[in-house]
């Protein structure tokens, strides 16, 4: 494998980054000067009868603004991922008509999810991965809307969008306590599933191990793409990986609150249990609303600093699987090889990242960047709604069945988040009860 300079407009990876570069400066240049407007297209939550829960009905949002909104992002995603997919040297002629269809799915997707009673209790992800799947498993995938789905494109996209929205001040504000949290207990949680999967579970397939491993201790669905990336894992090994997440995801957000409401543990440590336990950041703020202000805040801003490990895991994954799991004997891994595997979306990640922290945001202010990621939020979900209903599309229960070893992988993934779980516990008990730090006070939620 070796890396040319035409990988910078022809590889998935590069093409990600620079249509995540386009997105944001977009965005900041439309929201700094006021120029012109860039909002994509959002459905609020809504309820087919007017009036119902102070809620618009689904007519009322269905205006001439909304329309408009919605051109606007099938135009920008459209217009940029046919782009990609032509320098790839994919045929514009076959995948703009798929992406249309495939667009279409995600706008029901986002319409159904932000019905009123359906909202309340389940997210989008959970929804697109519902209608993909419902398509692939009972009537099929039409070979002509192969060419729109492309998972991993449309992910590695809404990631680098998202690294705008990943401040470092944000561990500045939880100082160590994040860091205690965060960044201890999840290098702990992967080494012990990779332990587990192989060694005990005995699972053969290691990209699936450390993918799982990931989406686990870190976020679900953004950390399994980024490792799964890094380890090689096959198309297969990503969706069992999300779908298990998700699921799991799904069950936590609704019962772990209760629990901690029951054992009378303070908000701000159940918070910070949730933001290190559950993986979707989407349903981490779910989760921590439903037990108060305090600990919605304190939830996102532990899993905000786990966020930031994503393009760090990543790394080393790819370092270990060159030199040790891939590598064969007497061939020895160089640092050509490790940049060749290396998911070069994570550089992007880092970039926005940074540009946000120290470019913006001292320029600019805070309240600009937030509202560029006001602006960037929904795009970043239109990229990953695309990828979740792709990933629906392209799962087939029974091969996921095959690829479930005798149930070996779910074990881990209940054993490996129970084992998250009570550390991330201790970790939490540790630095936040007051019984050895003192407790950070409400201000720094503010």
């Amino acid at each position: 494998m070796k890396s040319n300079l035409s990988d910078l407009w022809k590889k998935e990876d590069w093409l990600a980054v620079w249509i995540g570069f386009a997105v944001i400066a977009i965005a900041c240049i439309a929201v700094l000067t006021g120029a012109f407007d860039f909002a994509a297209a959002k459905f609020s939550t809504w309820h087919l009868w007017e009036g119902v829960a102070e809620k618009k009905s689904l007519l009322e949002q269905l205006n001439g603004a909304f329309w408009v909104k919605l051109l606007r992002t099938f135009l920008v995603l459209g217009i940029l991922f046919t782009i990609g997919v032509k320098l790839q040297g994919g045929k514009v002629k076959e995948y703009l008509p798929a992406f249309l269809v495939l667009f279409v799915l995600s706008v029901l997707v986002r319409l159904i999810s932000a019905e009123f009673t359906l909202n309340r209790y389940l997210e989008w992800a959970f929804w697109a991965l519902i209608v993909g799947l419902l398509i692939s498993n009972t009537v099929g995938i039409p070979a002509w809307l192969r060419p729109a789905i492309r998972t991993e494109f449309y992910i590695k996209t809404g990631l680098v969008i998202m690294g705008f929205s990943v401040l470092f001040s944000n561990i500045a504000k939880f100082g160590l306590y994040g860091l205690g949290i965060a960044w201890i207990v999840t290098p702990i949680v992967i080494i012990f599933m990779w332990w587990f999967g192989t060694k005990v579970l005995k699972i053969g397939n290691k990209p699936l191990v450390i993918t799982l491993a990931a989406a686990t201790s870190v976020c679900g669905t953004s950390a399994a793409i980024a490792t799964g990336a890094a380890a090689g894992a096959k198309k297969n090994d990503l969706g069992i990986a999300i779908s298990i997440s998700i699921i799991f995801t799904i069950l936590m957000m609704v019962f772990e609150p209760m629990i901690i409401r029951a054992t009378g543990m303070s908000q701000l440590m159940g918070g910070a249990l949730i933001g290190g336990t559950v993986d979707s950041t989407g349903a981490v703020v779910l989760a921590g609303n439903a037990l108060g202000p305090e600990a919605e805040q304190a939830a996102v801003l532990v899993k905000s600093i786990q966020n930031i490990l994503i393009g760090f895991i990543a790394f080393f994954v790819a370092l270990f699987f060159a030199t040790r799991v891939d590598k064969s004997e007497g061939k020895k891994v160089g640092a050509g090889e490790i940049w060749t595997r290396f998911p070069k979306f994570i550089i992007g990640f880092f970039v926005a990242s940074l540009v946000a922290s120290f470019l913006v945001q001292p320029l600019a202010g805070s309240d600009s960047v937030k509202a560029i990621n006001s602006v960037l939020d929904q795009y970043k979900n239109w990229c990953f709604v695309l990828a979740f209903t792709s990933i629906g599309l392209d799962t087939n229960f029974r091969e996921i069945a095959k690829q479930m070893q005798g149930g070996k992988v779910l074990w881990l993934y209940i054993v490996g988040q129970v084992f998250n779980i009570a550390l991330t516990f201790f970790a939490v008990w540790l630095l936040l009860s007051g019984v050895l730090f003192d407790i950070p006070v409400l201000d720094l939620f503010k």
